[in-house]
């Protein structure tokens, strides 16, 4: 989020095969409130483990993480701890990794749901793997963000000419792809999208 505005949470995956771009998800924040860090780390975690019960419960389509990665230290994890205890869920792995000492890359620390903590030394192959991730969910995050950002912008601009509904907002975006597109349109082109039948 920025300053509270568009808040969202995001999730890659990764596998034997690497990284799983088709898996990767991402929630708009509805009931926590942006900034409280902890809410939308449950929320997210609530959202994401009760449609996993629902649309796979015997664990068959390969939903199921064997280990989840916060982004974040002792309380991200114990957001995340509570969540699963809520709902019932005692067998998935969880690691926070907070960022160490000033905000140092290469100084990680990581905290596990069975109450251990660590480092790794600077140049170990796994750190660096796990920064990657951690690297690619804050890409995807952020291309999300601006994404719903630009979204909200150009529709709020739209939302305030007078006459212009859902349909007719639709239709521009359509034919014209972004606001750049529809403010170089020439009037008769706009009338045209706009009077015609769907």
């Amino acid at each position: 989020h920025v300053q509270g505005a568009h808040a969202l949470g995001a999730m890659v995956v990764s596998g034997p095969e690497g990284l799983q771009k088709g898996q990767y998800r991402k929630w708009n924040i509805r009931e926590a409130t942006p900034g409280d860090d902890y809410g939308m780390m449950r929320e997210v975690l609530q959202r994401r483990f009760s449609r996993a019960q629902t649309e796979d419960p015997d664990r068959q389509t390969g939903a199921w993480p064997d280990l989840v990665l916060l982004d974040g230290g002792k309380g991200q994890l114990s957001a995340a701890e509570n969540v699963l205890a809520e709902l019932g869920i005692t067998d998935v792995m969880l690691v926070a990794i907070a960022k160490g000492p000033d905000r140092n890359a290469g100084r990680e620390q990581f905290f596990t749901s069975e109450g251990k903590e660590f480092t790794l030394e600077p140049r170990d192959p796994v750190l660096y793997f796990l920064q990657r991730l951690r690297d690619e969910a804050h890409r995807f995050a952020l291309k999300q963000h601006r994404r719903r950002r630009q979204k909200v912008r150009q529709t709020s601009i739209l939302e305030g000419i007078k006459g212009l509904g859902p349909v007719g907002r639709k239709k521009l975006f359509a034919k014209f792809q972004d606001l750049e597109g529809i403010k170089k349109a020439s009037l008769a082109e706009l009338s045209e999208i706009l009077t015609k039948k769907a």
